[in-house]
């Protein structure tokens, strides 16, 4: 999780009538929750370092339930667990998977009269083709995915390129090498973005000629992490890291020395991604589920994780009150309008394939 030495933001909790669907009783019907309902403790499956734990502690004390949080490194993980049998009441999978399972029958549709603080979202958070509504999910957090770059190893003149993890000749000159992603749609994504292919290329000769990027700069690329890659950077483990904004720029601005460190977005184009809160078919606490995701969506609790992780808020209400750090929300005002971001798409039974392929990559 993340350094204790960061200053938690101050969290301001609306007092709210506790009631009860049933105790601890699990199975219940999630299309009959009513608001502030709980139906047993939660468990929580989410991204590493994603939620600011004072959200949960007044969580828990406010409602009277424990919360349990496992961490998962890639969409495909994630799915892969929930196939295999885990259970799990609350998740945040990215866009492209919420159409993923949303087809497979995974999801419960939101209870509006549980989620009510939805209305809170920007309302383009409701045209988003994944889930047009939506009906199965609620944004949580957005982002963009590059690279960190500790600046005194590589340079103050460096060319922000995907070369930069995946370029031999370059890597070569970096002590402790690079951080790659343990995620296929982001690993293979940023290969195939390198090359001058779109994120979401179907073509097999594109998709293998990714891979065969990756297994030639290998002797580079030090480790494949989606967890710890921001701390590797200003730890002096690598010169590079593959990762997420809002971890990056936390990790930067916490560093001993942040002037020596960059987050960019490589020329060539990079991933814009949209998390969202789900409640799964197989949860047993589904009207605690949805509680806490009204909870979240709470105008100060959606600013307090906010300004707690630094990623983008969909949470219009907490923007307009003024309760964001101004340049969290100045640092994410353009993500839906840049030319060279690009939106990982659901890709159908060409899906398997990214897994697959960045598997025999790392082999």
């Amino acid at each position: 999780m993340r350094k204790t030495s960061r200053s938690a933001a101050s969290l301001v909790v609306v007092a709210l009538l506790l009631t009860s669907c049933g105790g601890s009783d699990s199975g219940a019907d999630a299309a009959a929750c009513e608001l502030d309902q709980v139906d047993g403790d939660l468990k929580f499956y989410n991204w590493s370092e994603y939620i600011d734990p004072e959200l949960i502690t007044a969580f828990e004390e406010q409602y009277g339930v424990d919360v349990t949080e496992d961490f998962y490194e890639s969409n495909e993980a994630m799915l892969a667990q929930l196939q295999s049998g885990a259970i799990y009441d609350l998740i945040v999978p990215s866009d492209y998977m919420v159409g993923i399972m949303i087809e497979e029958g995974l999801l419960h549709q939101i209870n509006d009269e549980a989620v009510p603080n939805v209305a809170n979202l920007d309302p383009k958070f409701n045209e988003l083709p994944y889930d047009p509504g939506p009906e199965y999910s609620a944004a949580y957090q957005y982002g963009t995915t590059g690279l960190g770059v500790n600046v005194s190893v590589v340079g103050e003149d460096f060319t922000p390129s995907w070369g930069l993890i995946f370029d031999p000749e370059l890597t070569a000159d970096f002590p402790g090498g690079v951080s790659v992603l343990n995620d296929p749609r982001e690993a293979m994504g940023a290969a195939l973005k390198y090359l001058g292919y779109s994120l979401n290329d179907t073509d097999l000769d594109h998709l293998a000629a990714a891979r065969d990027l990756i297994v030639a700069a290998k002797d580079g690329i030090a480790t494949f992490d989606s967890d710890q890659y921001d701390e590797a950077l200003v730890n002096g483990e690598v010169a590079v890291s593959h990762g997420y904004s809002g971890n990056m720029i936390v990790a930067i601005g916490e560093a001993e020395n942040p002037d020596d460190y960059q987050y960019v977005l490589p020329e060539e184009g990079a991933t814009f991604w949209i998390d969202n809160m789900t409640v799964p078919t197989a949860a047993e606490s589904p009207c605690t589920a949805f509680t806490f995701m009204n909870y979240l969506l709470d105008a100060e609790n959606g600013a307090t994780l906010t300004n707690w992780n630094y990623y983008g808020s969909p949470n219009k209400a907490s923007i307009d009150a003024g309760l964001i750090e101004q340049e969290v929300v100045d640092f994410y005002a353009d993500t839906f309008t840049a030319e060279n971001l690009e939106i990982i798409e659901d890709t159908g039974d060409y899906e398997i394939n990214f897994t697959d392929y960045l598997a025999e990559a790392k082999s």
